[in-house]
């Protein structure tokens, strides 16, 4: 019998324990909701506001579920942002990562189809120059999305495009980490290579016509960084043509030029060398993957450091 007010008392502080239980079950939620939230994209809990390479501002509710790239780059830098995910449609260019391969092609960048891409439905169209841009919004209606323009042109504006692409996408996380890293890769190479002996560079782009790249232009700039001369930097166009009478008489130590492999490589010594140039019969071709070198996207920071170390091998064979 002497159990029984033991009973009773266990049952009459049963509500206190429940209620004490309950509490704990609020806080812990409570609790849980506030990491969420400090771990959430800021642009996940709040409107977005940003400003493109054409200087256009942009307003965006929240942050972009469905967007369209319209240029290879474009596509590397929403990949490097951490926003993959969020491209449903792409250029026919768009090649690098592997994964864009699986993504919806909308045609050529410069031309792109309007039907597909108004098919895909997407919240955002992210373009390179503004001309298939504007033609595709002209045939895309009053419903068509808006349009945020992507073109660095140094260096140094490839982590911020990744930054960007991150708010735009709500991936700051990701993309934040991404830039910071570009940007301590370009700080070494900057600190090794810029103050170094010049070497006088001329960028082949193309071989019939000639054509090079001006000092405005971002190879240009990697140039710089290398502690390269870009020789032909003061060419009032960014690609401008030129006779084989002022290439010869440059007084070049080395050729940049983008390759598509080993065979077009050896093409392009070859045609330099037969064209009488001092640096390619001295086999001063500095050949790079096309892609890696011309798109203003992440992996044009690997191959400057590629172009900073080869510059310097140039530099020590003319010591």
């Amino acid at each position: 019998m002497t159990a029984a007010p033991e009973k009773h008392a266990a049952v009459e502080a049963w509500p206190i324990g429940r209620a004490a239980c309950t509490r704990h079950r609020f806080a812990t939620l409570a609790g849980v909701l506030f990491v969420l939230a400090a771990i959430l994209p800021d642009a996940a809990r709040a409107e977005i506001d940003v400003v493109d390479d054409r200087g256009q501002a942009l307003h965006l509710a929240a942050p972009v579920q469905r967007a369209v790239s319209l240029a290879p780059h474009i596509t590397e830098l929403v990949f490097a942002a951490g926003a993959g995910r969020q491209l449903v449609g792409r250029d026919a260019g768009s090649n690098f990562p592997p994964e864009a391969a699986a993504i919806p092609s909308v045609g050529e960048g410069f031309q792109p189809n309007a039907e597909r891409v108004a098919t895909l439905a997407p919240d955002l169209i992210l373009g390179w120059q503004s001309a298939p841009a504007i033609r595709l919004l002209q045939v895309l209606g009053a419903g068509a999305p808006p349009v945020y323009a992507s073109d660095p042109t140094t260096l140094r504006a490839i982590p911020k495009a990744v930054q960007d692409m991150g708010r735009v996408f709500g991936t700051t996380g990701v993309a934040d980490a991404g830039a910071t890293a570009l940007e301590q890769q370009l700080d070494r190479l900057e600190r090794t290579y810029a103050q170094r002996t010049p070497v006088r560079v001329f960028i082949a782009v193309a071989e019939a016509p000639i054509y090079t790249l001006n000092g405005s232009s971002i190879v240009s700039d990697a140039l710089r960084l290398c502690g390269g001369v870009n020789v032909f930097a003061g060419l009032p166009t960014a690609a401008a043509q030129l006779s084989r009478e002022a290439l010869l008489a440059s007084d070049i130590d080395a050729i940049v030029t983008g390759v598509a492999g080993d065979a077009d490589t050896a093409s392009k010594l070859q045609f330099w060398q037969r064209l009488g140039l001092p640096a390619a019969r001295r086999g001063r071709l500095i050949a790079i993957d096309a892609d890696l070198l011309y798109r203003p996207g992440p992996r044009l920071v690997d191959a400057t450091a590629t172009l900073c170390a080869a510059l310097d091998g140039v530099r020590n064979a003319k010591d």
